[in-house]
């Protein structure tokens, strides 16, 4: 059984920047890949950034390319997503969540998700 916490959601302006993180236990971390994904009310969970076990590959969905970027400390057991140039579509809850399988981008695929941090950017 993996568990994943996530932190570091809070309120931004537009144009500004946050950084999530989300720590991981209760696995072998560095044999996962792991995702980020975002919820906003009313909407679909979707996908923003995944990133291999290794770090060697990472995707990010078109809304988000060039301004986020996905992260990871294997020695920490840590994933982390630093959002620049914020817009208030980006306004959601965030999940880290683990893949097991072969890198996706599909919500369903993911194994294991963290309970969320609220994001939060003002116009």
């Amino acid at each position: 059984q993996v568990q994943l916490v996530e932190s570091g959601g809070g309120l931004a302006q537009a144009g500004g920047s946050l950084r999530l993180s989300c720590a991981a236990s209760g696995g072998i971390f560095s044999l996962y890949h792991m995702g980020w994904f975002r919820q906003a009310p009313g909407k679909e969970r979707e996908f923003v950034a995944s990133i291999s076990w290794s770090g060697g590959n990472t995707y990010y969905a078109d809304s988000v390319k060039g301004r986020f970027t996905i992260s990871r400390d294997n020695a920490k057991n840590t994933v982390s997503l630093q959002m620049n140039s914020l817009k208030p579509e980006d306004t959601a809850v965030y999940h880290c969540a683990v893949r097991r399988g072969a890198l996706g981008t599909m919500p369903k695929n993911y194994d294991y998700w963290g309970q969320g941090t609220q994001v939060t950017v003002s116009s």
